[in-house]
């Protein structure tokens, strides 16, 4: 640790402070890109002098005598959070929670006005989910909506998928029948994390739509029943999908932390779970888990339920959300368009918006 008198230098590693030094000598300055390996760094390194003036903090290091400026409000800033972790989120573990406060936004407004795209994207990022309105009815314009943030990712599903009733369906999301909270693509690894669903038709009876928190159902079940979430995040389960032409499959925890302990993904679906094959023991506990979690995905106050009208378009995270669907008539007409993106365009599109604004 560094230790330096009498400035008061931060205590911070001594190796790290000098693998983060901004100098040309050190990171390209047209892309910012570090031009040195960790092993070129001296073996024993040490601090020859630490002065602070005019808010940053001017090193030599010993004993190459190389010079860094760092700027003090970097130095004293915390770790920024990992953006796709739960201490990062709003979790709602309620639908009231959210108060009838959908976050919501015209397709014209979200492209006109910088605020009003950063504000949907950032509900995305924060709350799991938006609702663009009045988006045009037009085939193919699901994609247009995940071109406005990131990039479409092609599934066996094809660029964009149609949600109806089909004569022969692949999947039971392409009939009428209810569909309970799930994640969707499980068997994916990676799974896709954003889903989009535009409106085009709803006139059918039923067909209403829901979204659960699943971030918050996991933080309610590991302070309720800390053993059930244990097992259920070192549990890995087999999930899988296959048709005449596709076949994947899929090992991943219900719910999956970081090395921190810190809720970063929920996959639940029963209809894609496989065969799970453990010791007798071990599958007893993990059912016992998987129940309870399903109980409070279940739970009615969890469940935030709306009806889509042509022109929505939700977009939502599903790698954290859980989204749902009542029955409807089968001679009624529903037609909904999706598409797959990813969550690290939605987010760099997020960074970029605010810099800009920054900037200005």
């Amino acid at each position: 640790m560094l230790s330096t008198e009498p400035a008061a230098l931060p205590a911070l590693p001594a190796l790290w402070l000098r693998d983060n030094c901004g100098c040309a000598e050190c990171r390209d300055p047209r892309t910012g890109q570090k031009l040195f390996q960790i092993n070129e760094l001296p073996a024993k390194l040490g601090v020859e002098s630490a002065e602070s003036a005019d808010g940053e903090w001017q090193v030599v290091w010993s004993p190459d005598g190389h010079r860094s400026r760092y700027d003090a409000t970097w130095l004293a800033e915390a770790g920024a959070p990992d953006d796709r972790a739960e201490d990062a989120k709003e979790l709602w573990p309620t639908a009231a929670a959210l108060d009838g406060r959908l976050p919501d936004a015209s397709w014209a407004a979200y492209l006109d006005d910088p605020a009003e795209r950063t504000r949907m994207l950032d509900a995305v990022r924060s709350l799991g989910f938006c609702l663009l309105r009045a988006v045009p009815l037009r085939e193919g314009q699901v994609r247009e909506v995940a071109r406005s943030f990131g990039y479409v990712r092609e599934t066996n599903y094809g660029l964009q998928f149609e949600v109806r009733v089909e004569e022969e369906p692949n999947n039971l999301a392409f009939t009428n029948v209810r569909i309970t909270p799930h994640t969707d693509n499980p068997y994916r690894d990676p799974v896709p994390a954003l889903q989009l669903l535009h409106c085009l038709v709803n006139e059918a009876d039923g067909g209403d739509s829901g979204l659960v928190d699943g971030f918050a159902a996991a933080a309610r079940l590991r302070a309720e029943q800390p053993d059930a979430f244990a097992v259920l995040t070192r549990t890995p389960v087999p999930f899988a999908f296959r048709d005449a032409t596709t076949e994947l499959r899929a090992e991943s925890p219900l719910i999956a932390v970081d090395a921190r302990g810190r809720i970063r993904e929920v996959r639940f679906n029963n209809r894609s779970l496989a065969t799970l094959r453990l010791p007798a023991n071990e599958t007893e506990a993990f059912y016992a888990a998987y129940r309870s979690f399903a109980e409070l995905l279940l739970s009615p106050e969890l469940q935030l339920e709306f009806r889509l009208v042509p022109g929505d378009c939700l977009v939502f995270d599903n790698t954290r959300l859980l989204h749902a669907r009542t029955a409807f008539e089968r001679g009624g007409a529903r037609h909904l368009q999706g598409c797959y993106a990813d969550l690290d365009g939605l987010l760099s599109t997020l960074a970029v918006l605010r810099r800009t604004e920054q900037q200005r």
